[in-house]
């Protein structure tokens, strides 16, 4: 599998993420700068966390307009495979690739902290290596994660299934309104969503700070490991 890795200007998790990639396929992915107009060959873009243009206007906003933008949609119009997590997450929905917005957290606090999430589907590109109903531990921070989305456009996504991860306890219970398992107040509890085609994913925890025991964990490593698989076969 072929990757490329998009940074902003505020970027600062694409060596994490770089980590995470390069351990599941073996080679370092190329890094592409925010200015380029042309994409490498890839089968994966990722977008990943940070703060793109410091967050001005709202994160992701900025960078939404970036010129390798244009290609990311043409991309995604072909059926690539996109992740975006955290800033790449918020990017994703200001280009409206992915719907809904991420707000201040619902504490008005940034957190940086570990969370537990649990897999809602078993069936997708980013989730098949686990179970439906599996819960792992995944590292989250940022300020503005507080995922919403008009009733229409929830009710489109619960009914479509394309809710890939939801906050919960270790156990696996969804509690919207405690801050104990929903941290940021997210609606629906929601972590992480999916497009139509289930090919593109944004979520705001960052799996890729938990691929190697020395991270403290291989938590993370089945949604990569997961891509390789679904992308070569």
């Amino acid at each position: 599998m072929k990757s490329a890795i998009v940074v902003f200007p505020g970027t600062n998790r694409e060596r994490d993420m770089a980590i995470a990639l390069k351990r599941v396929t073996g080679k370092a992915p190329t890094m592409v700068w925010h200015r380029d107009t042309q994409l490498p060959d890839a089968d994966l873009i990722v977008l990943p966390g940070g703060f793109s243009y410091g967050d001005y206007l709202r994160c992701g906003a900025m960078a939404a307009h970036s010129p390798i933008m244009a290609e990311i949609r043409a991309f995604a119009q072909k059926g690539g495979h996109i992740l975006g997590v955290c800033n790449g997450f918020q990017i994703l929905t200001e280009t409206g690739m992915l719907p809904g917005a991420l707000l201040r957290n619902a504490n008005l606090r940034f957190l940086s902290q570990d969370c537990t999430l649990r897999v809602e589907r078993d069936d997708t590109p980013y989730t098949h290596k686990w179970k439906k109903g599996d819960v792992f531990r995944t590292p989250l921070a940022h300020g503005d994660g507080n995922y919403t989305a008009d009733a229409e456009t929830l009710a489109r996504l619960e009914g479509e299934g394309r809710v890939a991860f939801r906050y919960a306890s270790p156990d696996g219970k969804v509690q919207n309104d405690d801050f104990a398992t929903n941290p940021n107040g997210s609606v629906n509890s929601i972590a992480g969503i999916l497009s139509e085609n289930a090919r593109i994913c944004g979520m705001m925890p960052h799996p890729e700070d938990l691929v190697d025991p020395l991270m403290g964990g291989e938590d993370g490593l089945p949604l990569f490991e997961g891509l390789v698989e679904a992308i070569v076969r």
